[in-house]
């Protein structure tokens, strides 16, 4: 398995909610096309339980899924939005729990006893209220996606910037390019003329970032572009390096870092280099196909990569073996996945998005039909939108159903893109500017 290539097999459709014609594109055998009406059973559950949108599901855009494991049953309890699910007195469970579950009883003294509830007794009571609001800082405000956008501000940065970062904590921004990185606070966000922050100066004048990754904590930044070295860096209390990481290869052109912040990938031509970040040493130099090396993510145990040679490789993170090479048959600009990791999505040159399960063979492609320079793909936290930046437009789309939420068209080619942990802001890097937008709910 490790070895075999894997054609693709998609079921191809036009995202944005553009009506388009359906068809079947069978590019290899093997794989099995499914019926209309399963599969628009199963769009609502596409990306798992934790993305359900509440209210019917969408009937647009479907996708065609290998689900020979999951029954037609299943499928439809994890299409159900949770109100749905109480509607039909069924529990609010997991695909796996759907046939184990009792729809009709909860657990009373014993099991099957019909539970009936009572007035809580003045100990309880009084136990409740002895409990502490929640701080406001950690309730996350949106789970929704958005409906819209408001431009309210530009950044002058002064040179192209080929990556951008925003925190959600902070609505700090980073805006990255040749020579410096520059830093932005929020009250900068709402003005086009203010001074940045702080600057922060590269090793090497020369030196250019071309892709940067916000650590899960937002308390530390890691670099990485033509120079000698990956960089890591504090931003907390006062924005400085914490070390730098010799790098083999002159340039990286991507950067990933595990959920857990333990694990650092840096994507250079022809190998990976992975990093502990911890400890702060090189774990292994893992060669890669040199026009496969363009862009790495990593979700779990599994690290991917893709590029020139149209193919997108999983890799696995503790043997260092290849499992799987999927054919995407068009050059791949870029990779991201959902916050879950059970999605992986690739940004082909074509501007189409290929969706991959990472541990299910399910897969399909959403077709936009137009040649791209710069193609950034970016997953909002809360998991149910992400956006796709290709040249001057960029657009928010819902997930699952791939409905078009809002979009934006700049003067100039985007580069790059990042959204908020918060969900409330989106960044573009440009020629020499970043623009900032408020997301509207």
């Amino acid at each position: 398995m490790s070895g075999e290539k894997e054609e693709a097999s998609f079921r191809m459709f036009g995202a944005y909610g553009e009506p388009e014609e359906r068809r079947d594109v069978l590019e290899s055998s093997g794989v099995s096309s499914q019926p209309e009406p399963q599969v628009q059973q199963q769009l609502g559950s596409l990306f798992g339980v934790p993305w359900q949108p509440p209210g019917p599901p969408i009937q647009h855009s479907p996708a065609d899924q290998e689900t020979s494991t999951v029954t037609q049953q299943q499928w439809h309890l994890q299409g159900l939005g949770r109100s749905e699910l109480q509607a039909a007195g069924l529990p609010d469970a997991q695909p796996g729990e759907a046939a184990e579950s009792s729809p009709s009883f909860l657990l009373g003294s014993e099991v099957g006893q019909p539970y009936s509830s009572s007035s809580p007794s003045e100990e309880v009571l009084s136990l409740l209220r002895a409990i502490p609001p929640i701080p406001d800082e950690v309730v996350v405000r949106q789970k929704r996606a958005p409906q819209g956008s408001w431009k309210v501000g530009t950044l002058l940065h002064g040179k192209r910037v080929y990556a951008v970062a925003i925190s959600g904590s902070t609505h700090h921004v980073y805006t990255c390019g040749s020579g410096y990185i520059r830093v932005w606070d929020e009250s900068m966000l709402h003005a086009g003329n203010k001074a940045p922050r702080a600057q922060l100066d590269l090793q090497h004048p020369q030196d250019r970032v071309v892709t940067c990754k916000l650590f899960p904590d937002e308390r530390s930044l890691i670099t990485g572009g033509a120079s000698q070295a990956v960089t890591l860096w504090d931003l907390a209390p006062t924005p400085q390096v914490r070390a730098q990481l010799t790098s083999t290869g002159p340039t990286c052109y991507s950067l990933a870092v595990s959920s857990d912040a333990h694990i650092c990938l840096a994507c250079f031509h022809g190998f990976v280099e992975i990093w502990d970040l911890q400890n702060q040493i090189l774990i292994r130099k893992h060669e890669v196909p040199v026009y496969g090396s363009r862009c790495v993510d990593i979700t779990g145990n599994i690290f991917w990569t893709g590029g020139e040679d149209t193919t997108l490789y999983s890799w696995d993170l503790r043997s260092y073996q290849r499992l799987h090479q999927h054919n995407l048959q068009n050059e791949i600009l870029s990779i991201t996945h959902d916050p879950g990791e059970e999605w992986v999505l690739a940004g082909l040159r074509t501007s189409d998005i290929v969706f991959l399960h990472t541990r299910r063979n399910e897969q399909f492609k959403a077709l936009m039909k137009k040649y791209t320079r710069h193609h950034s793909l970016k997953f909002a936290s809360c998991g149910s939108y992400f956006v796709t930046a290709i040249d001057t437009r960029l657009s928010g789309l819902e997930a699952p159903s791939l409905q078009k939420l809002f979009q934006i068209e700049e003067s100039s080619g985007i580069l790059c893109c990042d959204v908020s942990s918060d969900n409330q802001y989106l960044v573009m890097g440009s020629s020499s500017s970043a623009t900032i937008y408020q997301l509207l709910y």
